[in-house]
């Protein structure tokens, strides 16, 4: 994002919100209607109340796949045309989201920590692990991301199952009717569904409890998709063997309970981390931005 921060910068004099809430209200009080187009991330989004502080804007230009901290409806009444990053971070997202599902499963960073501990010799050997391969993976949105988990799952000789609002066309996958009956035939659940308002809780307690006390909720989608509260209290109580996740529902925020947990493995919404790909996801932000300054539309353009 600094890439792009620099970029917009130099080449189009932007200009950065100021980060308290009581500067940015009297800067955007005096400047907002002289901004046609937002450059942003998806984490930090163009919510509501500041969509309306900006009576002109004509695009919202997202440096990410993920775009619900934008408020598309009010964006889509008002004609604000909304881009985002797909496709181009699949790849790193799928390979983060097999790192929790092997780490989770057999325990690798847990035994990494009981190697430095000493814990080997004063203990003796780890406490034995479950096997990654050959399990049954339901994956919870299946769409650009869950297809290219999918396919590193094959190679596990995973039996893989998924839930979407609609039946995915063209895929060998068994279809779930709802995310209950999807957690309740998986040994693995893993979240890839996009965020919104829609998805809020679609995993909630009835679907972490038809994981069961055996099974396993890997989340690399959205933190506002899992009732974190449900999650802990699960973990907490026995009846989930164990998670991995890369967001939370108030993100930089962890609750304290997970940060003790040894069956948890926590991640710092890296999904998309790699030089490679925070480059690509760079260039394409600022090509939806040229393409608009040019013409008025976008390349990826949420539709």
């Amino acid at each position: 994002m600094q890439t792009v921060q620099d970029a917009v910068v130099d080449e189009y004099g932007a200009v950065r919100l100021p980060d308290s809430a009581a500067d940015q209200a009297e800067f955007l009080e005096r400047h907002g209607s002289t901004f046609d187009v937002a450059v942003t991330s998806g984490r930090f989004g163009v919510g509501s109340e500041l969509m309306r502080a900006l009576p002109n804007l004509r695009a919202v230009v997202n440096f990410g796949v993920g775009y619900d901290t934008t408020d598309t409806r009010q964006a889509a009444e008002r004609g604000i045309s909304v881009s985002n990053t797909p496709d181009v971070l699949n790849d790193c997202v799928a390979d983060t989201a097999v790192a929790l599902y092997v780490d989770v499963l057999r325990r690798t960073s847990a035994a990494d920590r009981y190697v430095r501990r000493a814990d080997w010799t004063r203990k003796g050997n780890f406490p034995l692990a479950t096997k990654a391969s050959g399990k049954r993976v339901g994956i919870l949105g299946l769409g650009r991301i869950g297809k290219v988990i999918a396919r590193r799952l094959e190679g596990f000789d995973c039996t893989i199952s998924y839930h979407n609002r609609n039946e995915a066309a063209g895929v060998p996958y068994a279809y779930a009717s709802s995310p209950v009956e999807l957690a309740r035939n998986s040994d693995v659940l893993i979240v890839a569904a996009a965020g919104g308002p829609e998805s809020v809780h679609v995993v909630d307690s009835d679907v972490i409890e038809a994981i069961g006390p055996d099974g396993y909720l890997i989340n690399i989608a959205r933190g506002s998709v899992v009732d974190e509260q449900a999650l802990v209290a699960a973990l907490l109580a026995g009846k989930l063997a164990g998670a991995g996740l890369d967001v939370y529902a108030d993100e930089p925020k962890v609750p304290q309970d997970l940060l003790a947990m040894d069956n948890v493995v926590l991640l710092p919404h890296l999904g998309s981390g790699t030089h490679e790909t925070r480059a690509a996801m760079a260039e394409l932000t600022l090509a939806n931005l040229a393409q608009f300054a040019a013409d008025g539309t976008l390349v990826t353009p949420v539709s």
